[in-house]
């Protein structure tokens, strides 16, 4: 694929320790899955080409350690986030739990406006211990998301399912944030050259 692309957009992956953030990027990135991946130090960064279309999408993934240790050092980078993965562990209830924290913690250190996208992950595990009382129902996931209107979904880095998914989702509705800004910008521009030109048009 062409190193050109249309859009760069710096995406953050933000949750408790272990939930899957790096094996979710890992999947992404190489399209393989390790069961034991080192929890990340501080902050891990890869860049991914995405083409949807005929669009090509430069994605700037950042990878911040989910340990409380580690909190003041990764904060730092959240500036300029154009997506935030926040994620949690769909049989580990504690990490649902702490998402409203991550969300906010997100929204008092990041200098522009994200979009947020929710994610589950380690559905398969939930599959296969349903019995489980940790674990978190697809209907809590969707109603966590209702409340910070933002997007929702659940994926497996193991087996792979939603991976491809997520991205392509999360990018397309970056492209169609940045096109409705633009849009916004140019009426504003219009609006303020018509008032020009109806003052210049004054009698008085």
């Amino acid at each position: 694929m062409s190193r050109q692309c249309d859009y760069i957009w710096k995406i953050l992956f933000v949750g408790n320790s272990g939930v899957g953030k790096s094996s979710v990027m890992l999947r992404f990135i190489n399209e393989e899955f390790k069961e034991d991946v080192s929890a990340t130090i501080g902050v891990d960064f890869k860049l991914k080409y995405l083409k949807i279309g005929d669009v090509v999408h430069k994605l700037a993934l950042w990878d911040t350690a989910g340990q409380e240790r580690f909190r003041g050092l990764t904060s730092s980078y959240y500036k300029g986030a154009n997506g935030v993965i926040v994620m949690y562990d769909v049989t580990d209830r504690k990490s649902f739990n702490e998402m409203d924290s991550w969300i906010q913690e997100v929204k008092n250190n990041c200098s522009c406006t994200p979009i947020f996208c929710i994610v589950g992950n380690k559905i398969d595990k939930r599959i296969n211990n349903e019995s489980n009382v940790n674990s978190v129902r697809i209907e809590e996931g969707k109603q966590l998301a209702m409340k910070h209107n933002c997007m929702f979904l659940e994926t497996s880095a193991r087996t792979n399912e939603g991976i491809e998914f997520l991205f392509k989702e999360l990018a397309n509705k970056l492209v169609s944030l940045q096109i409705k800004k633009q849009e916004k910008k140019t009426n504003y521009v219009h609006l303020e050259s018509e008032e020009e030109k109806n003052f210049s048009l004054c009698p008085c």
